[in-house]
């Protein structure tokens, strides 16, 4: 609306009132005058006051809490499901911490994805929720090279080739356009780029990783900046991820810059010459929703060697497991058994326990550590959000849509869940189940078996 009409109808409104306001003050003024009449009688009744009924209420602190021997009936029947393999599990009350209900809950198992939700508590605890990575583009240091330049990497895997005023795969990416934008009000003639890659150190793939994942777009190498977390395809869900993900980086802007993409190189060390530019990523909540609710794995990594930096451990898959599980056992989570390969649960090497996912769920609803209290937002919610939004939507287990939120973990035979849920009493429980070797039908197996938790009170 243009902005002079908006204020004509304003005005408009305005005056409206006022006249109303005038005409009921001459009608009050004529039945004070007139002895005969009752103002009160004249006034219409006082409407009677409205009750407020709230569609989001508290859950109750005095709600039944569920018994072992009512979960382990309820349980039973999807349990006894073939195709849920070997499954571990753990059931807690999220109030009193109290375990409910166990199998197997101290034994190592695959965790897939699962293992994100470690990576994410450990940047809850460590990080400040408003940091950003910063991205550098600075003048080469030798001086016989005036229009080189050189990307520096600071660790944000998210920066978009978009088109300025068009969507980004990642919400509020910093924008490579923007970087050569400053380049060139900076006055120097680039001649090449080099990339600076020097951030991160050790292997680019984990131990535990299948190469092949890379071009079927679950991975990729891990270098210390990329484009749309190394994606080829930005706009396509399913794009294949680089081999070169920095280098295509560097490509791009130097293609931004009217440079020769093909010249591209890796800078010799760390660049430490005059900054000409510089772009930040959006804050660690907005990368940790993303990461959390779309299980990107490229960002989990990113993610846990921003711990490893905080806690001065190097920035590699070896010094960001190493962060991560310093962080937790501080507070007092159990790791033992714990095998961990990368941050993303990515590595069919990685082992954790249901004790562990369920202990670090149970440390999120609680109030010792009021830092992780934002874990609950990022998990994805059934049949609402993520990975979940496409499950416990059918007959069986719509009743738990929007009463159940986890972290979801998928790997060839392995399937898990670790999160929270409000069962039918309003108690609020956390659980974890990890189903290694699972069956053809091991994810609905599994979506079965949590769906049990909101539909039973199990007392």
């Amino acid at each position: 609306m243009h902005p002079n009409r908006w204020r004509r109808g304003r005005y408009v409104a305005f005056g409206s009132v006022v006249l109303t306001l005038i005409v009921v003050a001459v009608m009050v003024a004529a039945l004070l005058a007139d002895g005969d009449r009752t103002p009160d009688a004249a006034l219409p009744p006082v409407p009677a006051a409205i009750t407020p009924d709230p569609g989001v209420v508290p859950v109750s602190a005095t709600a039944p809490m569920p018994t072992t021997k009512g979960l382990a009936a309820a349980l039973a029947g999807p349990l006894a499901d073939p195709d849920l393999g070997a499954l571990t599990g753990r059931i807690a009350d999220a109030l009193t911490g109290r375990q409910l209900w166990a199998q197997g809950a101290d034994v190592p198992m695959q965790p897939a994805s699962t293992n994100k939700a470690l990576t994410a508590a450990a940047a809850l605890l460590t990080l400040d929720r408003e940091d950003r990575l910063t991205t550098r583009v600075v003048a080469a240091d030798q001086t016989d090279q005036p229009g080189v330049i050189v990307l520096v990497g600071g660790g944000d895997t998210t920066i978009s080739t978009a088109a300025p005023g068009t969507p980004t795969w990642y919400r509020g990416a910093a924008r490579m356009s923007d970087l050569a934008n400053q380049v060139r009000r900076s006055g120097i003639k680039v001649t090449a780029v080099q990339v600076d890659t020097s951030l991160y150190s050790g292997p680019k793939l984990a131990p535990g990783w299948d190469p092949e994942d890379i071009e079927g777009g679950d991975i990729a190498p891990m270098e210390s900046v990329m484009i749309d977390g190394g994606r080829v395809q930005p706009t396509t869900v399913e794009s294949k991820r680089s081999m070169t993900p920095a280098l295509d980086a560097g490509r791009a802007l130097a293609a931004a810059l009217g440079a020769d993409p093909d010249t591209v190189t890796t800078a010799p060390g760390p660049a430490t010459g005059r900054e000409l530019a510089s772009v930040q990523s959006a804050p660690l909540m907005q990368r940790l929703t993303e990461m959390m609710n779309a299980s990107d794995n490229v960002m989990a990594e990113a993610i846990g060697r921003e711990v490893a930096a905080e806690l001065h451990k190097p920035l590699s898959f070896n010094g960001g497991v190493a962060a991560v599980t310093a962080a937790l056992t501080g507070i007092g989570i159990n790791l033992k058994g714990a095998v961990l390969r990368d941050g993303s649960g990515l590595s069919v090497d990685d082992r954790l326990t249901a004790t562990t996912l369920d202990e670090v769920m149970s440390a999120a609803t609680g109030s010792q550590h009021p830092q992780l209290r934002p874990m609950l937002d990022l998990l994805p919610i059934a049949g609402g959000s993520g990975t979940l939004g496409d499950r416990f939507l059918g007959d069986a287990n719509r009743a738990t849509a929007g009463w159940l939120r986890a972290k979801t973990g998928s790997l060839t035979g392995t399937n898990a869940l670790a999160g929270v849920v409000t069962d039918r009493s309003g108690r609020v429980l956390t659980f974890s189940f990890l189903s290694n070797g699972a069956g053809p039908t091991g994810r609905t197996a599994i979506d079965n078996l949590a769906a049990v938790l909101r539909t039973c009170g199990c007392t």
